[in-house]
Formats: C-alpha cells, sequence, structure tokens
C-alpha cells in the first residue's frame, strides 16, 4: 500500500518561493506571513518601497524566511517584469503567486453608474484586473511554465459574486460597492477558471479566493447592517481568516483543486 504523507504535513510548504502582491498591509500581508509560516521564502511588494521592507522585515523577523521587498505597480508591464527578474534572481524560482494587489476609489458622489467617471472605472479594471493578468502573464512565462509547476492564487472578492445591496451604506459617509468594482472582480474569477483549464496542462494549478467584509473600524451603521445581512452575525478578522485558505490552495492539502473559488465571506454570498 502506498503511503503518503501526515496530512499535517501536506500543509507545509518548506522551501518553496511565494511572490505576493499588495502584500504590505491588510489581507495581503496576512497571507504573506501566512506563507511564510506555513515555509516559504516571500516576495512581497508595495507601489511604496518603504512599506514594503517594513511588512519584509517583520515577517522574516516572526518567521525565520528569507523575505524580498520590491516596488511595484502592477498596471506597470515593465515594472511587473522587473518585479519577477528580481524575485528569480533572489531565490531562482517562484512557485506560489498571489495576485492580491487591487484597489477602488469610492466616494459617495461618484460610486453611482450614473455618476462613475471613466477614469475611475479604468483605473479599477486596470488595477484589478488587468494587474492580474500581467503578473500571472510573467510569472508563467518566465517561471512556471520553464518548471513545469506551478501555483497561482488570485483575490476576487463576493462583488465578483453577487450585485451588492447598497442599503448595507446608508448613515454613513462611505462610497459603497462600485460598478467596475463588481466588474473587476468578476473578471477575475473568470479568468481564474480558463487560467486553470489552459495551464492545467504545465501542471500549473489556479484558484481564487473571494473574501467577503473585513473589520477595520468601519461606521457603525454599516458594521450593524453588514452583520446583520450575514449568517454568521459579524465581519472578517484581520490576522486570522485569509491565513488558512491561502496556505490551504499554496500547498499539497489542495493538490487536486484547480480552477476553484473558495468564498471567505461568514456565508454573506449564501442568503
Amino acid at each position: 500500500m502506498q503511503e503518503f504523507p501526515n496530512v499535517m504535513e501536506l500543509f507545509r510548504i518548506d522551501g518553496r518561493v511565494a511572490l505576493v502582491t499588495g502584500g504590505a498591509r491588510n489581507l495581503g500581508f496576512d497571507m504573506a506571513l501566512a506563507l511564510a509560516e506555513a515555509g516559504a521564502d516571500v516576495c512581497i511588494t508595495s507601489r511604496n518601497l518603504d512599506s514594503a521592507r517594513k511588512s519584509a522585515a517583520e515577517i522574516a523577523n516572526r518567521t525565520g524566511r528569507r523575505t524580498l521587498p520590491l516596488a511595484l505597480d502592477v498596471t506597470d508591464e515593465a515594472q511587473v517584469v522587473s518585479a519577477v527578474d528580481a524575485c528569480l534572481q533572489e531565490f531562482g524560482k517562484i512557485d506560489i503567486l498571489v495576485n492580491n494587489a487591487g484597489n477602488v476609489v469610492s466616494k459617495p458622489e461618484t460610486a453611482q453608474i450614473e455618476n462613475r467617471p471613466l477614469e475611475e472605472w479604468l483605473n479599477t479594471i486596470n488595477v484589478n484586473l488587468t494587474g492580474t493578468f500581467l503578473c500571472s502573464k510573467h510569472v508563467v512565462a518566465k517561471a512556471m511554465i520553464p518548471a513545469r509547476k506551478g501555483n497561482i492564487i488570485n483575490i476576487g472578492s463576493i462583488a465578483g459574486i453577487i450585485g451588492r445591496d447598497r442599503r448595507v451604506y446608508e448613515g454613513t459617509d462611505m462610497g459603497g460597492s462600485t460598478v467596475d468594482y463588481e466588474a473587476a472582480k468578476g473578471g477575475v474569477i473568470a479568468m481564474t477558471r480558463d487560467m486553470a483549464v489552459y495551464l492545467a496542462r504545465y501542471n500549473i494549478r489556479v484558484n481564487c479566493i473571494s473574501p467577503g467584509g473585513f473589520f477595520r473600524n468601519q461606521p457603525e451603521p454599516f458594521v450593524k447592517a453588514y452583520c446583520n445581512a450575514t449568517p454568521m452575525g459579524r465581519m472578517g478578522i484581520d490576522g486570522l481568516e485569509m491565513k488558512g485558505p491561502v496556505v490551504f490552495l499554496a500547498s499539497d492539502a489542495s493538490s487536486y483543486v484547480t480552477g476553484h473559488n473558495l468564498v471567505v465571506d461568514g456565508g454573506f454570498t449564501v442568503w
């Protein structure tokens, strides 16, 4: 009878190298830290190099793993190429890519589709969707296809799954969901499925994580309304609830999982 590793060993990623875009703060930092805790060396990118350096140093100090901070605007293809090259020069390979970098500008006066400036639409699509494409393109071409293995984890959102009920923002000065963010994250989820099908021939798995809302001291009316709309009755917890999902998808614990969108939302999208 063939022997397989202990289940806890399946979650270890010792000796692997991960590139986490937007890994300097919030969920990106949590995922970069989790991958390092599970045994990986980590390249961390941010548009602000000082932020990347600070977060990389903290992760190295807490885990003992090697880290590399990099400045990166994921909408700039030349910068993407340089970042991938720098990671390869430092570590010699990229086993895991986490496409986390993303952003959206949302103001009460311009969040609605009838008031949304084309400039904001284009910026949101470029950062969240095109950036994911560019990073995947160059990591796949330079590292994963030549190695005939790899693991890509895209970060979607519940915004890419359902139409958002804007009433949760009533009584606040939050702009709320925007049509461009919904479109971009929906595109990331769809792109994940297609990438998974195409890249399977190279032993490259591609999955997606779609988080719901995480608590960051948002206005009380929003938090109350959001929690009431969530079966678990609360928002996500930074520092905790994205760590397990990213390690699962990055490790051999999910070796037969590809093209999947793992929703981490306390049941928000179920109702």
